[in-house]
């Protein structure tokens, strides 16, 4: 390696892990007008990163391309017409850029040594966060955080059920439906990962392999009446869709919410129609995250009020490997990677 390049995680076809490799040569990046190159201290990983090396229909990488969304670091050039930042500022990225679209997909990432990033991307954080706790949040915290906190969605003594609660998204949802207050049923599966999620807080846990989480929550609470707000649980998180969106749909008392930011295990579920009029359920749909979730996030943390779970940091010589844990849902929170 030389001033003039740099080590980088490069993804140059699309297919399944073992596509990614890690390069010492890949061309440092230079400033330029409105951007700044910073240091990444750190970046994590999310499921989209899987999708991303696969290949998704109708969105076509620019390939080779530099994955990961998720990053944190220090400027060490700013380009023209920059103001307000300089050389050795600690920055979030909100991934998101407005012109060419997401980092680590439409533009190089955050998984190599530096980046580009346009100005209108950088958060400035707080002394007391760290690079890795920064890189933690964009995707998975920030999303939760818009869902429930934005969207005002989770009040005190609310019943929570959070299915997927192990992965980023989850364990964000945990974290705060449990600050603001609420009886938190989290849905995973593994005892190791129930057992953690107990540790983070959760009232109940329940292993979703082994029992139907809508059937545990009416024997727990009751059925849900038509007729008034008894039975049930107030608010189900679902990111998954597929075969839980039915049970979903029969958990929920009266009145209650049913929370939407993805679906993991399929888009287009069998839907029953009587549930969402004859129990007035309302069903509210969240998207992405803005600067003021991830700001509000790293305010958080700086009060010590949370945490962000991280399972593992890596170098990137295993980033690689670490994506497969998130893959193979081996993780419980985050996998950062310091290159």
């Amino acid at each position: 390696m030389s001033e003039t390049t740099m080590k980088a995680l490069l993804l140059s076809q699309h297919g399944d892990l073992s596509e990614l490799k890690v390069v010492n040569d890949f061309p440092r990046p230079q400033v330029t007008e409105g951007h700044v190159v910073i240091r990444v201290g750190a970046s994590s990983f999310n499921y989209h990163d899987v999708f991303t090396v696969r290949g998704m229909p109708g969105i076509k990488v620019p390939l080779p391309v530099i994955i990961g969304l998720d990053m944190a670091g220090q400027i060490v050039e700013v380009g023209a017409g920059v103001e307000g930042w300089a050389p050795g500022d600690r920055v979030l990225v909100n991934p998101l850029n407005k012109k060419k679209g997401l980092m680590g997909e439409m533009l190089n990432g955050g998984m190599a040594e530096y980046c580009l990033v346009s100005s209108d991307q950088l958060i400035r954080m707080p002394d007391q966060v760290t690079f890795e706790e920064a890189a933690s949040l964009p995707v998975a915290y920030g999303t939760a955080h818009r869902m429930i906190v934005t969207h005002n969605t989770i009040k005190k003594g609310d019943k929570v059920l959070v299915l997927g609660a192990s992965g980023g998204v989850g364990t964000g949802c945990v974290i705060l439906a449990k600050l603001l207050g609420a009886e938190v049923i989290a849905c995973a599966g593994g005892e190791d990962k129930m057992a953690r999620l107990k540790d983070l807080g959760a009232d109940h846990v329940i292993n979703y392999k082994d029992v139907d989480f809508s059937k545990w929550a009416i024997e727990k609470y009751g059925k849900p009446q038509r007729r008034s707000n008894e039975g049930g649980v107030d608010v189900v998180i679902n990111f998954t869709g597929g075969d839980t969106w039915v049970p979903s749909l029969k958990c929920i008392k009266r009145g209650g919410r049913l929370l939407v930011c993805g679906a993991t295990a399929g888009h287009d579920p069998k839907e029953d129609l009587r549930y969402i009029w004859s129990f007035e359920i309302n069903v509210m749909g969240s998207n992405s995250f803005y600067d003021d979730n991830l700001s509000a996030l790293m305010t958080l943390i700086q009060e010590g009020k949370m945490k962000p779970v991280i399972d593992k940091v890596l170098p990137l010589e295993q980033a690689a490997e670490g994506l497969a844990m998130i893959q193979d849902r081996k993780v419980l929170g985050k996998v950062v990677i310091v290159p």
